[in-house]
């Protein structure tokens, strides 16, 4: 096992089990986004493994998403609001368990620190609803050098030539 294999399912485990079910964590809590929902909405809208992902900052188990094998050309979107996130183009094999990008779209992430680990992380959200993808890594590969670490839950697959669903609201 490698050790970015090791970290990676060390981070997860740790994140999963730092709060309860229901437990609101992050700084983000506060923040006000272009679509809002109450949390029972949310909730009600989505799987309760993507709504613990996405409005409870939690993590999947590594290794578990099919988006993980995904390879064919598209574009990946928000599972709770749609918006468009990534490209496949810039999706890349991490070894983490997790689907990893280089890059996001333009103006489709939003950034803040946690520090559920102890040490202080980039966590990434939906610009628009708010909902928790991963976090950012500086040991991806060139041009950015960055590692998108993607939950897989928190994200929906549209291939290329089949039209994007239309913006939750």
């Amino acid at each position: 096992m490698n050790r970015r294999k090791w970290v990676a399912g060390l981070s997860g485990l740790f994140a999963a089990a730092a709060l309860p079910l229901g437990a609101t964590r992050g700084a983000r809590a506060a923040e006000k986004f272009p679509l809002t929902k109450a949390r029972e909405e949310w909730k009600r809208l989505l799987p309760a493994e993507a709504f613990h992902v996405l409005f409870e900052e939690g993590t999947e188990r590594a290794g578990t998403s099919p988006l993980n094998a995904e390879k064919r050309p598209g574009t990946f979107i928000c599972a709770a609001c749609s918006l468009p996130l990534f490209d496949a183009a810039h999706k890349y094999e991490s070894g983490t368990g997790w689907p990893s990008f280089w890059q996001g779209l333009p103006d489709a992430l939003g950034t803040s620190t946690d520090f559920k680990l102890i040490y202080p992380r980039t966590e990434y959200h939906c610009a628009r609803c708010g909902g928790h993808q991963g976090h950012v890594f500086n040991d991806g590969p060139k041009p950015t050098g960055k590692r998108y670490c993607n939950n897989g839950v928190a994200l929906r697959f549209v291939p290329r030539g089949e039209a994007l669903p239309p913006l939750r609201t």
